[in-house]
């Protein structure tokens, strides 16, 4: 590889000077900041654990409910006595207490339980006089299992808990995590990972949660066995994390963002050669919070920046190209350097997207401890690819798991196709074999992602959409040994279309065929939802309406707005699990009898938009018969479109099949001289879409009168279609 980046110097600030105030500096912070949270041996072990009842009052008052962390969330049971609400611990514990908010139907008398294998029960508590509120009691007890017993209601409802906490100790858990030096140990081809001269493998997962939920999450990563989670960025919000996460055995490798990071076409461009302002600001920085934190016990490791050197092709081509990611690696050895002056017992990563990064580092890189990459469906190739190159360091993946977007076939609709859950599942086993299959040289990795976003990246990627667990989920926690209950997800399989899917006729109804099996024999609720990711970028799961056939198919109504949408069939069990399959359809305009007389006719406009991204957008574009080619408006009230038929016509159905920018009020008239126009159809509330009316129309004009936008933007129509039988 070339070496035509420019040597960095004349950064926006002496380092050396830097360092002095930075020292004090850091001094002053470690003063001032408050000492990471020390871990009682006390535990909150029910939330997020497997929760089953005797009975809920309906779908919206799940037993899984009662252990979401969700102070607004509940579970209900029927109108009766002697009703039960049971936890999976997921490994036997030592009780101390239980805190239990009841919502208005609350327990006048009830036992808590505790049992080791959910069948033979012994009392830990007893209550014969509640009075409902928030309740905390006194256990004394040990088991896996936890139950509620309610023997005598306080009212003339149900049994109903917001919240339903078991508090005590695992003895087997990971406790608190304590300072010490983190090394990279041992020779070529024999490297390892140590804490204190301890072998330390990461067994890892991004963290996705906002830092105010890590309480919530964090004691759930650990029943996972997660020892490390790994973040893109590090600043004054980062110290709940560290600390949450010590308390709960968990390290964290610390991420400080760079531009253009997230791969391709994410962040802006930065000139890695010239901009010595924004570099120095960078080192700036990560040194003020590697200063900060480097004493916590939290923190496992630095990783400067992320997929940079992928992204930096959205900025630059050529021989610039290959200055700028020379630019750049050199950069990360500047700052590799300073954080070391600052934490000499830390190391130090830098990660990017793909293996072809690695060169670039290991010519301008050398005080990098350690390579890190992110992959997905390549997982398997990483050892062939770090041996053929000759590496002197081991590594670490940093992202990865089953095949991502950009690595999977399109389906029928020309969109990539999704994994199915159960190969997602085993994409994540797949790619920890062959990554620890690499010895003395992956040190472990962290697998993506701990998220709870239920959107279209989510269900491709998060193990907890929506906080409910996906079978991934129990397969990570598998991975890494941890215990985290029996109660999987129900499985969705064979999702199929009736019919052609890739011509749906938008607004009508369409046939989704599926098996949906619940491996613990649950009771399974399903639904439907769609995206409209591939039409506007929106990942946003909207649900759909469907209803469930007596055979177990699902009859469904298409978006009334064409083009390829998402499909998503959604399997809860009630205990906080969800199995998720997806397909897709391609939404057309619905059929219309007769035949299109505007097709290829003259069409004027009041206006229309010349310049801009795509343009020009002229009136004939929206009578061409393309569903692609579009006319747009200038952005104003009112506007209109006119077809000239050619002599007076009759006509029996209109069909309006609006872009983005549609009408929200409009008008169809007609006219026999173009002048004396009458109103045949009228809209006053559209959404847009595709549009059909019958209407009893005559004219040799007709054309479309937007009064009132939908959106911010003009009218913007593919095809105005007039039909005549």
């Amino acid at each position: 590889m070339p070496v035509t980046g420019t040597p960095l110097r004349g950064l926006a600030r002496p380092p050396a000077l830097l360092l002095v105030i930075l020292a004090l500096l850091a001094g002053a912070l470690v003063a001032l900041r408050p000492a990471p949270a020390a871990a009682a041996d006390e535990q909150l072990l029910s939330q997020g654990r497997t929760a089953t009842a005797s009975s809920q009052e309906g779908a919206g008052f799940a037993a899984a409910l009662a252990v979401d962390g969700d102070p607004n969330t509940r579970w209900a049971s029927e109108w009766s006595d002697n009703q039960w609400l049971q936890v999976d611990l997921g490994s036997s514990a030592t009780l101390t207490r239980a805190v239990l908010d009841w919502e208005g139907a609350y327990g006048r008398a009830f036992t808590i339980q505790t049992s080791q294998d959910g069948t033979n029960w012994s009392t830990a508590h007893t209550t014969t006089a509640g009075s409902g509120g928030s309740q905390t009691v006194t256990l004394n007890g040990t088991g896996r299992y936890v139950r509620l017993l309610g023997t005598q209601r306080g009212t003339g409802y149900g049994y109903s808990l917001w919240e339903f906490k078991v508090y005590g100790t695992t003895g087997g858990g990971p406790g608190p995590v304590e300072g010490g030096t983190v090394e990279v140990t041992g020779g070529q081809g024999n490297w390892q990972l140590t804490v204190d001269g301890a072998p330390y493998t990461v067994k890892g997962l991004t963290w996705g949660p906002s830092i105010a939920d890590a309480g919530r999450y964090m004691p759930d990563l650990a029943s996972m066995g997660v020892n490390t989670i790994r973040t893109w960025g590090t600043d004054a919000t980062t110290l709940p994390l560290l600390d949450t996460a010590a308390a709960n055995g968990i390290r964290v490798i610390a991420g400080f963002w760079l531009q253009p990071g997230g791969g391709p076409g994410s962040g802006g461009c930065v000139d890695y050669v010239n901009d010595h302002d924004y570099k120095g600001y960078q080192l700036y920085l990560m040194n003020e919070w590697v200063a900060a934190y480097k004493d916590h016990p939290g923190v496992l490791m630095w990783n400067v920046g992320n997929e940079s050197l992928l992204g930096l092709q959205n900025c630059y081509s050529g021989a610039e190209l290959e200055a700028q990611r020379d630019a750049y690696a050199q950069f990360i050895n500047v700052a590799a350097q300073e954080i070391h002056a600052l934490d000499p017992n830390h190391p130090v990563t830098s990660t990017d997207a793909w293996t072809g990064a690695w060169p670039y580092y290991q010519e301008h890189s050398p005080e990098l401890d350690l390579l890190a990459v992110n992959s997905y469906g390549a997982v398997c190739d990483i050892e062939e690819f770090w041996t053929e190159g000759g590496y002197d360091r081991p590594y670490i993946l940093t992202e990865g798991g089953p095949a991502g977007e950009w690595e999977t076939d399109d389906d029928v609709n020309g969109v990539p196709q999704e994994p199915t859950d159960v190969a997602k599942a085993e994409g994540y086993e797949q790619a920890w074999d062959c990554l620890m299959g690499h010895e003395g040289v992956a040190l472990g990795g962290t697998l993506f992602h701990y998220g709870t976003e239920r959107d279209f990246g989510g269900v491709w990627f998060n193990l907890l959409p929506g906080g409910e667990r996906r079978l991934s989920y129990y397969s990570v926690a598998g991975i890494f040994g941890g215990s985290v209950g029996t109660n999987t997800p129900p499985v969705v399989s064979n999702l199929t279309v009736s019919g052609d899917r890739t011509a749906v006729p938008a607004g009508h109804e369409f046939t989704l065929g599926a098996s949906v099996t619940d491996p613990n024999g649950d009771t399974v609720t399903p639904t439907v939802a769609f995206s409209s990711k591939y039409i506007d970028d929106n990942g946003a799961l909207v649900d759909a309406q469907f209803t469930r056939r007596g055979d177990g198919s699902f009859a469904v109504t298409a978006p009334t707005r064409p083009g390829v949408w998402k499909v998503y069939l959604q399997a809860r069990d009630g205990q906080g699990n969800i199995g998720i399959e997806t397909t897709t359809i391609n939404v057309v305009p619905p059929p219309v009898p007769g035949t299109n007389i505007a097709q290829g006719r003259p069409t004027t406009a009041s206006s229309f938009q010349a310049v801009g991204d795509g343009a020009p957008f002229p009136p004939s574009n929206a009578t061409d018969g393309s569903r692609t080619t579009r006319w747009a408006s200038d952005w104003s009230d009112p506007q209109w479109l006119q077809i000239d038929l050619g002599s007076v016509t009759t006509f029996q159905h209109v069909q309006l099949f609006w872009e983005g920018a549609f009408a929200r009020a409009y008008q169809v008239q007609t006219s026999d001289n173009g002048t004396d126009w009458r109103t045949i159809h009228q809209v006053t509330g559209g959404q847009g879409g595709v549009d059909t009316a019958a209407v009893n129309g005559s004219g040799r004009y007709v054309r479309v009168l937007g009064t009132e936008r939908g959106t911010g933007w003009g009218y913007s129509l593919f095809e105005f279609g007039v039909y005549r039988t």
